[in-house]
């Protein structure tokens, strides 16, 4: 086979009806040269003009060895030489580049000459005039050889005003030290030199959050296999249920939402939910602690503060409904906050417009308003210590997260991912709970609520002997608890749903095993399949 031969008809496979294009006999894509240009463009803004050339290079490479491996199992070739030829000639007929007559071989000692480049063309349309070479790829795609060691590089571009491409391909011995910055960019260790050291530090905790983020995922699935919400809520029972669904559909429309329930419930966890699932997802989620601040800094956390406004002020400083503009803000604990904050509070809601301490103009903020407390607000309205006007402005929607007690049916799972999270931190590998911890911790009344299960994991992780959790390894608190009587609290409950709760708990406690269950509640299987489908067909 010789170069010359080669054109696009025997080259070029079409298949309309499965949508599929084969060049030399390997599936290809069309691609716009604007778009790949565009593309070029980002990486250059985005990295620097050097990050940028040696991805460009290492693509181009890339692309050169499947072309060379291409021909080689297509096509017998008359010599390895002609075989260099039918590569430059089918990038030719890519597309990529337009060789200048007589200079088709890019081992010659006279290099190879383009009239025409791709990459020059782009680069003169989105950048204007170069200083220096531009055509990365090209380089990339002819560095590929049979002959090891040989690098391409441009001494003459039409990005730079030259009249022609001009590329040569020569062994890294033979080009002078003059070139090491354009040889670099060949090293696959450099690409990371290349990039800005921001970006590399940015880019090494990307990849530290991606690799938490799939070992958490590994010890989710090893310790809580059925757990696969991807709010990270776990909502087994109905009472959580119903808090998630209004969750996600409040989350929809514009309203300034009240979260109630005990402290350690997860409140935050709620109101993460609502950013997470509302329009503004992509904006800032940030939350505030107003009983940690005293009510004047408070007030300059909130709304920020001008230079000089106060001692220690000495420059401008916007605040967090600043910061969190085209986001969410949670005033999380706002019923610990003092009535003269609590107006001017009321006044942003309204106006929705802030004014920072010690400036006397306003300005404009867009932002949703998420509240959280753990009083009864109603009772601080009746005692004088709460306005009843701010109240209802924040209790558009309320959502009520029950305490933990309330939620049988999600303690265990709950524990399961709460150690995942633990065990992964303290870099152990926990195989789960121990059929005695999981009846225990059914037991426990939970007082703390989330926050004390929490703790409870932290604690099993670090403490356990084994690679499972004993009773030994929980709270003292939790070891002692006795089975606790929702009919001595004053709440009596239908015996027909403390049988529910009780056996759904079983189950859940032994992985969903039906006969192991209906064998430890000492009653027949038949039994046990008969209450499961009519509690499914109630709900």
């Amino acid at each position: 086979m010789r170069a010359q031969v080669l054109d696009h008809d025997r080259l070029l496979e079409l298949d309309p009806d499965g949508g599929a294009i084969r060049f030399a006999g390997q599936r290809a894509l069309l691609i716009d040269a604007v778009a790949m240009g565009l593309l070029s463009k980002q990486l250059i803004d985005s990295f620097g003009l050097t990050a940028a050339r040696t991805v460009l290079t290492h693509f181009g490479y890339a692309h050169g060895w499947r072309t060379a491996e291409a021909m080689k199992e297509a096509f017998t070739w008359e010599s390895e030489e002609e075989r260099r030829r039918a590569g430059s000639r089918l990038l030719a007929l890519e597309g990529l580049l337009r060789l200048k007559p007589g200079t088709d071989d890019p081992l010659s000692p006279s290099g190879i000459t383009l009239d025409g480049s791709y990459e020059a063309e782009q680069h003169l349309l989105h950048f204007g005039r170069s200083d220096v070479p531009v055509c990365a790829t090209i380089c990339g795609l002819l560095s590929e050889s049979p002959e090891p060691d040989i690098y391409v590089l441009e001494d003459r571009c039409v990005a730079r005003g030259d009249a022609a491409c001009h590329l040569v391909a020569r062994k890294l011995a033979d080009w002078g030290p003059e070139r090491a910055g354009d040889l670099a960019r060949f090293d696959p260790r450099r690409l990371q030199e290349s990039l800005p050291l921001s970006l590399r530090r940015l880019t090494e905790t990307i990849k530290e959050s991606e690799s938490k983020v799939q070992a958490h995922r590994r010890a989710l699935a090893r310790l809580a296999p059925d757990f696969s919400e991807p709010s990270g809520i776990v909502a087994r029972g109905p009472e959580m249920q119903r808090v998630v669904d209004l969750g996600r559909r409040v989350a929809k429309v514009v309203a300034t939402v009240l979260i109630t329930g005990e402290s350690g419930v997860g409140k935050e966890r709620i109101a993460r939910l609502v950013h997470d699932e509302s329009a503004r997802a992509a904006g800032p989620f940030i939350a505030i602690n107003c009983a940690a601040v005293s009510e004047t800094l408070l007030e300059s956390e909130l709304f920020g503060h001008a230079r000089g406004a106060f001692t220690g002020a000495t420059q401008d400083r916007p605040g967090l409904f600043e910061a969190a503009n085209g986001g969410t803000l949670l005033l999380d604990e706002v019923g610990e906050v003092s009535t003269g904050m609590q107006v001017k509070l009321l006044r942003v809601l309204q106006e929705r417009e802030v004014r920072r301490v010690g400036e006397n103009k306003s300005r404009r903020v867009n932002v949703r308003i998420l509240a959280a407390t753990n009083r009864d607000l109603g009772e601080q309205i009746e005692r004088g210590a709460f306005r009843s006007d701010l109240y209802y402005r924040l209790k558009v929607v309320e959502l009520h997260v029950p305490p933990l007690r309330d939620r049988p049916l999600d303690i265990l799972v709950l524990a399961r991912v709460l150690l995942a999270s633990a065990a992964l931190r303290a870099g152990r590998e926990m195989a789960g709970l121990s059929a005695a911890v999981a009846d225990q911790l059914q037991r426990y009344p939970w007082p703390g609520n989330v926050r004390e299960l929490e703790n409870a994991m932290e604690r099993a992780a670090a403490l356990a002997v084994g690679d499972r959790v004993e009773l030994v390894d929980l709270p003292e608190d939790v070891r002692q608890a006795s089975p606790h009587s929702t009919a001595a609290s004053g709440e009596v409950r239908p015996i027909d749903d403390v049988v529910r709760d009780y056996t759904l708990a079983a189950l859940e406690q032994n992985e969903g095993n039906r006969t192991r269950t209906a064998e430890q509640l000492e009653i027949g299987s038949a039994t046990l399949y008969r209450w499961l489908k009519k509690w499914d067909e109630d709900r």
